[in-house]
C-alpha cells in the first residue's frame, strides 16, 4: 500500500473511532500539510481550507461532520485508486 494510501485507511480507521466519542474529538492532523493540485482537500488529513481553519472553533457534534466527510473522501480515494 503506498504512502497516500496508507495515510488514508488509518485516517478512515481513525474516523470510526472517533464516532464513538461525545466530547474531546481529536484534531485529524497527521502533520503533512499540503493541498492537493486542485486545492480541495489537504493531501495529509483530507480535509478542506475551511474545515481546517474552522476546525478550533468548531463544536463536537461539527467535529464528528468533519470526520465522517474525512471517512467519505478516504473511502473514495481507495476506490479510485483500486
Amino acid at each position: 500500500m503506498s504512502g497516500a494510501l496508507h495515510t488514508h485507511a488509518s485516517l478512515a480507521d481513525r474516523a470510526q473511532t472517533v464516532a464513538t466519542l461525545t466530547e474531546d474529538i481529536p484534531s485529524p492532523c497527521v502533520s503533512v500539510c499540503r493541498m492537493d493540485a486542485q486545492r480541495a482537500y489537504c493531501e495529509g488529513c483530507l480535509r478542506s481550507i475551511d474545515e481546517i481553519r474552522l476546525w478550533s472553533s468548531a463544536s463536537a457534534t461539527d467535529r464528528k461532520t468533519v470526520w465522517a466527510r474525512i471517512a467519505q473522501r478516504a473511502q473514495a480515494l481507495a476506490t479510485v485508486a483500486t
